[in-house]
């Protein structure tokens, strides 16, 4: 098992989780979060912080596709360990339905 980062991140980007997690497995892109499954210890202290919920076992149903997009991101986005704050406007993405379509970007963050 693993943990990935799902829809609910797009624009909401909170970055509490990064700062909890033992072996900085969390990769930065425009506006999510991905976390990389080959690194990821499954501790699930992360889960907790995430204020919106994004963060779920790749066990549970119907995350087959975000469990790829983690691996295929994670290996192309730069590493990020240091929250920052989140978007200006991410509290107007929290519950808003079919973000990946209408505003998933491929490009990188900052990183660390």
């Amino acid at each position: 098992m693993t943990y990935i980062v799902n829809e609910i991140c797009i624009k909401c980007k909170t970055m509490d989780c990064v700062e909890v997690c033992p072996v900085d497995c969390f990769y930065e892109g425009d506006n999510m979060l991905v976390i990389h499954p080959d690194e990821c210890i499954d501790c699930g202290v992360c889960v907790p912080e995430c204020p919106v919920d994004a963060i779920k076992p790749d066990t549970e149903p119907d995350l087959e596709k975000w469990l790829e997009l983690n691996a295929k991101y994670a290996s192309i986005w730069p590493n990020i360990t240091i929250k920052r704050d989140p978007p200006a406007d991410s509290d107007d993405y929290i519950g808003v339905e079919g973000k990946f379509e209408k505003y998933f970007s491929a490009e990188p963050g900052e990183g660390d």
